[in-house]
This record gives C-alpha cells, sequence and structure tokens, in this order.
C-alpha cells in the first residue's frame, strides 16, 4: 500500500515555501496589477498548491485553492480585472490555507475552519466582473440611444413639434399594471410618437418594474392638455411633464464620436459620413491596432523577462537539511576544538617537532571545518524580514494610516539559532513604531510632514556582530512623559533620573510593565512587548539601544552575535578561578595604577583618555573572597554596551582562545553575570562572563 505519511514533512516545507512567495508575490500585485509575470507566478503556486494537498488528500486546501486558480485564470484571460477588493479576497484564501498548513503541522488534519464563506466570496467575484461588463454594454447601448434620441428630437423641433419628457407614477393598488401603462402608451400614441421608454417596453409589459416609468414623447399638443388626458386614465396618480432640449444630449453625443472617430461637426454629419459597413470596417482596424500593439507589449515583456533571467543567472542547487542534523554536527566539531585545546595544553619537549607541527596542522584543519560548518548554518535573515511587507500593510488600514516600509540588507547571514528567535521581538518594535511612533496623515500634514509615513528595516554585518535597525519618521519618544511614567510606578528614583542623560531615559521603556500609552489597544500599549524585546535579545547575547528625536522619529538598534555556538574569547583569572570574557564585547585591554582610582558617589572611577571610565571589580561583584589587593598596578578590561564604557577589573590575564559555549541547564539558569559556560583543554569548567548585565 502506498503511504503518503513519508511525504508529510517535504508536503510542509514546500507549502511553506510556496505560501512565502505567494504573500510577496500578492504584495506586489497590489503595488503592480498590470504585472501579468507577477499575475502567472501567483496562478502557478496556486495550481501547485492544488496539486500538493489533493495528492496528499487534504481537501479543504485543494478546493480553495482551486478556486482560487479560477479566479486567477481569469484574470490571466482578462476576463476580469484586478481591484482592490479582489487582493483583499486572496489575501483571505492565503490566510486560511496557511492556518490549514499551520493545523496539519501540529495535528495532521486541516482543522474546523470552513472555506464554504470564501468559496462564494471567490465566485461572486468572478458574477460581479459579469455585472460589470453588463453595465458597461447597457452603457455602450444608452449612447447609441441618446444619439438617435437627439437626431429625432432636432428633426421633430424642425417641423414645429414639441418634445417632453413625463413620468408616470401609478397608483399603489393598482393590481394590473402593465394594462395601466398600455393605455398611457395607447392614449399618447393618439397624439404623438413614443422615442423612449425607461425601463424598455419589454420590461414594462412584463410588470418589470415598480409603479413608475419615464417616456420621452414627440407630440404636437401642448403640456397641460397632454397631462389632463394621462391623469384621466384610471389608477394614474400623477404624472409629471418638463420639455425635454436636444441641446445637452447633442454635445454628449458630438463629444463621443470626436473621442472615438476624431473631430466632426455636428451629429448629421456623423451619420451622413459614417455608414454601418464604414463603422464595422472602422472597428476592424481599431481592433487589429490592438492586436498590434499587444502583440510589441507581449514582445517587450519577454525581452524583459529574459533579461531578468540573465540577471538572475543560474538557480543555485541545494538540499533541505534537519536543523537537528546540523546541531549535530556542530557539537561534533566543538567537541574537536575542545581536544585540540587539551592538546595545545599538553607540555611538549622542543624536541618533538612532528607532535608540534601535527598540532598546527590539527589546528588549521579544525578552524576550517568549523567555518564550514557555520557557512552551512547562516542563512539570509531575509527569512524573517519577508513576513513584515504583509504584517505592515494589514496593520497600516486597521490603523487608518498610511505607511511606507523600506527594508534592505535582507541578504545579510545570521546564525539559524537567531533566525528563529529574532522574529518576535521585530514584530513588537515594527507594531510599537506603527502604532505609537507614525502619526495619521492628517496629523502628519500638520507637522508639516509628509501624509505618508516611513518605516525602515535594516540589517548589515559589523565585524563579529550583525546590526537591525527598526526606524520612523513619527513622533519620537516623550521624554519628560517616560520620566513622569518611571517616577510613578517607582522603576528609578528622582535623583537617579537626575544623573541619567536622554539616551538612558529612552532605555526606560524597555522595562518591563513601563508603557506610556493612554489607551490600550490591540497593537500596543499594554505594558508588555518592549521588555520582552530586551529580554529576548539579550538571551541571544545581543544589546538593544534607543535613538530618538523628538516629531523627527525613532530609531530601535539591535545588535546580535554572528554565532551562539563557538565565539573567541579572553581567558582571565579572579582569585584561583579561571573565567572567560568574549572577545566582541571588550574594546581594549589596560593596566591602571591603583592611586588613580577615585570614588563618587559610591562609585569607584577613572580618569581615562580625558574621560570618566566607571570601574567594577569583577572579583566583588562575582564575591569571590579573599584576593591579593596589594598590588599597584591592576589589570583593566574596558568592554563596551553601545556607546557607553565600563572597566573590569582582573587580577589576571591568561590569554585569547577559541571556547565552545556551552547552556548551564534549566537548574542553573538565570544567574547573575553569567552568560554560559565552557570546558578548557584540561577539562576543567570556565564560566563565561555577560557583561552587558555589569552595567547598570
Amino acid at each position: 500500500m502506498f503511504e503518503l505519511d513519508q511525504y508529510i514533512d517535504i508536503f510542509l516545507d514546500e507549502s511553506k515555501e510556496h505560501l512565502e512567495n505567494l504573500n510577496t508575490n500578492l504584495l506586489e500585485l497590489e503595488s503592480n496589477p498590470s504585472n501579468i509575470e507577477t499575475i502567472n507566478e501567483i496562478f502557478r503556486i496556486a495550481h501547485t498548491l492544488k496539486g500538493m494537498s489533493a495528492t496528499m488528500g487534504f481537501e479543504k486546501t485543494a478546493k480553495l485553492t482551486h478556486k482560487m486558480e479560477n479566479l486567477l485564470d481569469d484574470i490571466r484571460s482578462g476576463q476580469a480585472l484586478i481591484n482592490t477588493r479582489m487582493v483583499d479576497l486572496l489575501f483571505e484564501v492565503l490566510d486560511r490555507v496557511d492556518n490549514f498548513i499551520k493545523s496539519i503541522e501540529s495535528t495532521g488534519k486541516e482543522g474546523n475552519l470552513p472555506i464554504d464563506d470564501l468559496i462564494e466570496k471567490l465566485e461572486n467575484v468572478l458574477c460581479a466582473e459579469e455585472e460589470g461588463k453588463q453595465e458597461q454594454a447597457e452603457s455602450v447601448q444608452t449612447k447609441e440611444n441618446e444619439g438617435y434620441i437627439a437626431n429625432v428630437v432636432k428633426s421633430a423641433k424642425a417641423q414645429n413639434l414639441s418634445a417632453y419628457k413625463i413620468n408616470v407614477l401609478l397608483d399603489e393598488n393598482c393590481m394590473l399594471k402593465a394594462a395601466r401603462a398600455f393605455l398611457v402608451f395607447k392614449t399618447i400614441e393618439e397624439n404623438g410618437e413614443i422615442i423612449y421608454s425607461n425601463p424598455p417596453t419589454e420590461d414594462i409589459e412584463d410588470e418589470k418594474f415598480d409603479l413608475e416609468f419615464g417616456l420621452i414623447v414627440v407630440t404636437s399638443i401642448g403640456p397641460e392638455e397632454l397631462k389632463t388626458k394621462i391623469i384621466n386614465i384610471s389608477e394614474v396618480k400623477d404624472a409629471t411633464i418638463s420639455e425635454y432640449s436636444a441641446d445637452e444630449i447633442i454635445e454628449q453625443a458630438e463629444a463621443a464620436i470626436e473621442e472615438e472617430f476624431g473631430e466632426i461637426e455636428t451629429v448629421e454629419e456623423a451619420i451622413e459620413k459614417t455608414s454601418i459597413e464604414e463603422e464595422i470596417e472602422i472597428i476592424k482596424r481599431r481592433v487589429q491596432q490592438k492586436e498590434v500593439e499587444f502583440e510589441i507589449k507581449a514582445d517587450e515583456t519577454q525581452e524583459e523577462s529574459e533579461q531578468t533571467t540573465n540577471r538572475k543567472g543560474k538557480v543555485g542547487k541545494t538540499v533541505r537539511v534537519d536543523i537537528n542534523r546540523l546541531d549535530n554536527l556542530m557539537n561534533l566539531v566543538s567537541e574537536l576544538i575542545i581536544v585540540k585545546t587539551r592538546l595545545e595544553d599538553i607540555e611538549i619537549g622542543s624536541k618533538n617537532q612532528n607532535a608540534n607541527d601535527a598540532i598546527e596542522y590539527l589546528e588549521t584543519i579544525t578552524t576550517n571545518l568549523h567555518d564550514a560548518v557555520m557557512k552551512v548554518r547562516m542563512v539570509p535573515i531575509e527569512r524573517v524580514f519577508n513576513r513584515f511587507p504583509r504584517m505592515i500593510r494589514d496593520l497600516s488600514k486597521s490603523l487608518d494610516k498610511e505607511v511606507d516600509l523600506i527594508m534592505s540588507g535582507e541578504e545579510t547571514e545570521v546564525d539559524r539559532t537567531v533566525i528563529d528567535e529574532i522574529g518576535d521581538p521585530l514584530i513588537h518594535l515594527l507594531r510599537n513604531s506603527l502604532d505609537h511612533g507614525i502619526e495619521k496623515p492628517d496629523v502628519r500634514a500638520k507637522l508639516n510632514k509628509s501624509e505618508v509615513g516611513t518605516l525602515k528595516l535594516l540589517a548589515y554585518p559589523d565585524g563579529n556582530n550583525v546590526v537591525i535597525e527598526v526606524a520612523d519618521d513619527g513622533s519620537g519618544l516623550d521624554i519628560e512623559k517616560i520620566k513622569k511614567k518611571a517616577i510613578e510606578k517607582e522603576l528609578v528614583t528622582q535623583e537617579k533620573l537626575e544623573a541619567m542623560d536622554e539616551k538612558d531615559i529612552a532605555s526606560l521603556v524597555l522595562m518591563p510593565g513601563f508603557s506610556t500609552a493612554d489607551k490600550i489597544s490591540d497593537i500596543s500599549g499594554r505594558g508588555v512587548g518592549l521588555d520582552v524585546v530586551k529580554t529576548k535579545i539579550e538571551s541571544l547575547g545581543g544589546i538593544i539601544e534607543i535613538e530618538t528625536e523628538r516629531n523627527v522619529g525613532s530609531k530601535f538598534i539591535i545588535r546580535l552575535p554572528l554565532t551562539l555556538a563557538i565565539i573567541q574569547a579572553l581567558l582571565i583569572m579572579i582569585g584561583n578561578e579561571k573565567y572567560a570574557i568574549p572577545l566582541n564585547n571588550i574594546k581594549e585591554i589596560t593596566n591602571i595604577e591603583k592611586d588613580k582610582i577615585r570614588s563618587v558617589e559610591g562609585r569607584d572611577i577613572v580618569l581615562y583618555r580625558g574621560k570618566t571610565l566607571p570601574l567594577v571589580d569583577l572579583g566583588d561583584v562575582l564575591e569571590v573572597g579573599e584576593r591579593d589587593r596589594d598590588k599597584k598596578d591592576i589589570n583593566v578590561i574596558v568592554v563596551k554596551k553601545g556607546e557607553r564604557d565600563l572597566g573590569i577589573i582582573v587580577d589576571d590575564l591568561i590569554g585569547q582562545q577559541e571556547i565552545v559555549i556551552k547552556s548551564l541547564g534549566k537548574y542553573l539558569k538565570g544567574i547573575n553575570f553569567v552568560a554560559g559556560a565552557t570546558i578548557l583543554g584540561n577539562g576543567s569548567v570556565a564560566l563565561i562572563i555577560d557583561t552587558n548585565s555589569l552595567f547598570n
């Protein structure tokens, strides 16, 4: 028996990929509805999803994507035109299919969400398109009628006849509307001619009208006499008569003819100059001309497509690898590095040159292997960024704001672990910028800003770090309001607040429970979000900074390490224990004379390079105990956190070493000032210092 369960993982992976592409292409279609390549790509995705779902036996997904495919096929063939309502509906279908895929991933089934509502909407869209075509045809017919009426009325005027527009209203209790209308028609035709009826005479005969109908008539009698004759008919409640002027309709008809065939002086000239056969020939020529134009545009599109294909070059060959296998490979490389470190620590005599050469060669091999494994684990941050344009589109609509999202640096690569964790913090920051930062269009107009706000999401490498920026041109953070809230919530004292600079005050919004929102919304303002962002980023070994200017905008800057597994570190001694400090946090290492240290407000500082450098004795922080404090010169490691510097006092420096970061496990999780541990060459364990936590 043919089992499909073995293919479910492949189905889920490919479905997610197709849905990401579908989301991207729908956003492109919304901004450029005439792009036939985008429409074709969306059609291909829907067709593929339909086939995959049907093969796997997921009927809801298959039916929904089949209906979506039908709509897209009509769009491709020109039978339907793209509009905002249609794009919104396609996004609804995307969201429903995405829910089905998530349900399949978690439960193996599509879930209980219905599809009949969306199928009905998809079918109604097609019906609406047909109705639109019918209205267009009726509009063309109306123009033809107007031309005919105008010509007849003008001829009647020349024969001293009058033209009137008559509106007839029947009694509410009238049982035979068609019969009464027939009597009205008969009475008028005894004294003139009816040249137009609304609704048409066929509908009136079939009683397809309410109690009212309109007529245009040409007659020799006056309006009062005509009204009297109509009113005297039984069950006619009222009749209004007004003189009908052909001048306006003639002008409209001439304008329509001029637009279609060129400048012509009068309607009569148009009728005289254009016979039925000539009109047919003109239409044929116009159709042929349109075909030529279409062929030219098709050739241009094909040429552009070929150029695009050439620019893209060959498609890279890839293979899907389970992340657990990559983690296992990384662990093996980590163990190899530990063994290499142990070998380096073994005291080998200078006479054993072969052993020294072997160890050096082993170091080269392990370094290259580590780099290769890291490259395998590195993925473009585009994987995270791609979800945001749709989110911003939906949020801006719900908030009634106009926002232009600018993304760059999507090709920047980060460790797969970072990719899995950074998405939620970025969502919080983007939602916060859109809700609190960017103003509504009318407010922006008063501030002489563009009514369309700008939201930037940038990523770029910076040494051993990756920097992600979320910036907006909105109102910026209200520093005075932050101060007030911080005091109200007793997050800081008044004295400490006065000693803080503007950047430190802005960073208070990252504290738990802090919110300046006056009103709670579904988007933000509950006092959760930004503190979660800070916690998550610091758990990844990163930091977050804030730059803001009132009514100019805000910028949140995230700095993350490239890798979370193997790093370069500086080994140090505190008492009799070895510790490691990540090298990417270290700015410089120096010696300072003990006599130059001063105490200000209970904190040690030193004047270094013309600036005040705060000092922290790591032994005191870690409560190491008794140590040698008689040295005149002390070792200071200057570490950085954003633009802030801090001097860490240590007992001795051992040297730089490549270390493997090991988690402390759930029982030791959350220990202050410790980011993890590493195994040294002699098999002992050294704790890794979290330098960011030393700043306060």
